[in-house]
């Protein structure tokens, strides 16, 4: 007689956001398969209300004292037996927590690093929403995901394409990939003169075409600097020279990405737009299950097109080979001032051409001593100073100076 297996325990970091309910979408579709562990959010304590209730699990947090206690006040008068933990060491307990199998880690910038890496050092199944953790960790991260013995799977959709491409062992991914090449959408202003981005709104940046995203991920992707991001984050997945990532733009969203192997054949991974297949990926790996995503239909695809990847249109992505060239640290900077100059976009004290400004000017201007790389806190560290350089400038550019 065979034992039904148990059940796997799923935290989720940053689960009111689009990446995160979308986890929830999938959870849904397998109760046999998942339960919702841990929750943690931002500031939509609503959301975060209703999906407790939804789903019951052991523990929620929030990094705010004051939000926590309320939320914590609500779940106790509804009659719920979910614990409300405070602070950003909460997220790291429970990112480590000995009964949570699987970590969906979907907080937004840097914020998420510690967290990932008690995940990583913990040795859980890491499904890596988070760019950032990777392009600001680099190769301390890397370090404690081979430490901890964790899996790390990457959730970003061009990402996911690549790794569901690439042979299982990663001992043979560099004898047979030449190359890996990233798509990218382009964004709402792909066709757009560069010469009229001044008058774009955050409102327009954000209308992004096949997507549905957070605010800030979006500017990002009208930026390119979500690609970017993407890049540096490619290097370090799957151990490859920055020479060996390349970017094309392909406006259809329908192939997320492709690898290029040593005798140039191409193997792509296509899907309609939508993270629920990656996540569902993701947490079945080497398996597979159902997502909730639509079917492709090859025969409502009108074609599927190509384009480069300009300079001049999007200068933000360039600036990915030159962080990754720079000195170590050199990412983390950039990732820092993206982070402030997009913030300050959305809140109308910068135009959207000044974001490249912004970060151009950190890459340059910040420069990364030989052991900020190698310890969380002279990343962090260096996190901070970027982050006051960008403030500055980000002030210098709104008095037209």
């Amino acid at each position: 007689m065979t034992s039904t297996p148990r059940r796997q325990r799923v935290c989720i970091l940053g689960s009111t956001g689009s990446i995160g309910t979308s986890t929830l979408d999938v959870i849904a579709l397998h109760p046999d398969a998942f339960e919702v562990f841990a929750l943690t959010g931002q500031r939509r304590t609503d959301d975060l209300f209703a999906q407790i209730v939804r789903w019951r699990p052991r523990y929620a947090a929030l990094p705010d004292a004051q939000a926590a206690n309320e939320l914590g006040a609500r779940v106790k008068a509804a009659g719920l037996a979910t614990e409300v933990l405070a602070g950003a060491k909460a997220l790291e307990e429970l990112a480590a927590h000995p009964d949570v199998d699987q970590v969906m880690a979907a907080i937004v910038g840097a914020a998420g690093l510690p967290a990932c890496l008690a995940a990583a050092r913990a040795g859980k199944r890491l499904l890596l929403a988070n760019k950032e953790a990777l392009v600001v960790g680099g190769q301390l991260f890397v370090d404690a995901v081979k430490q901890g013995g964790a899996t790390l799977i990457p959730i970003d959709s061009e990402h996911s394409a690549i790794f569901q491409c690439l042979p299982t062992n990663p001992a043979d991914w560099d004898a047979a990939v030449d190359h890996i090449v990233l798509t990218a959408s382009g964004g709402p202003f792909r066709t757009r003169d560069p010469a009229t981005l001044g008058a774009v709104t955050p409102d327009q940046a954000c209308a992004h075409p096949n997507w549905v995203m957070g605010r800030k991920i979006s500017v990002d992707s009208a930026t390119m600097m979500n690609k970017a991001l993407e890049v540096i984050e490619a290097r370090w997945l799957f151990d490859l020279p920055p020479e060996r990532i390349k970017v094309v733009i392909h406006p259809q969203s329908i192939i997320h990405s492709m690898v290029v192997t040593r005798d140039l054949a191409v193997l792509a991974q296509l899907g309609t737009p939508d993270m629920k297949g990656p996540i569902a990926f993701g947490m079945a790996w080497p398996s597979r299950m159902t997502s909730g995503c639509d079917a492709l239909d090859f025969t409502k695809m009108a074609s599927l097109t190509f384009e480069e990847a300009d300079e001049r249109r999007f200068p933000g992505l360039h600036l990915s080979w030159a962080a990754l060239r720079a000195a170590p640290g050199s990412t983390t900077v950039l990732n820092a001032a993206n982070e402030i100059a997009v913030e300050a976009f959305l809140a109308g004290r910068l135009g959207f051409p000044g974001i490249h400004r912004v970060n151009a000017q950190a890459l340059e201007r910040v420069l990364p001593a030989a052991s900020d790389a190698q310890a969380l806190d002279a990343l962090l560290a260096l996190d901070a100073r970027a982050r006051d350089a960008a403030r500055a400038h980000v002030a210098t550019l709104a008095k037209g100076a």
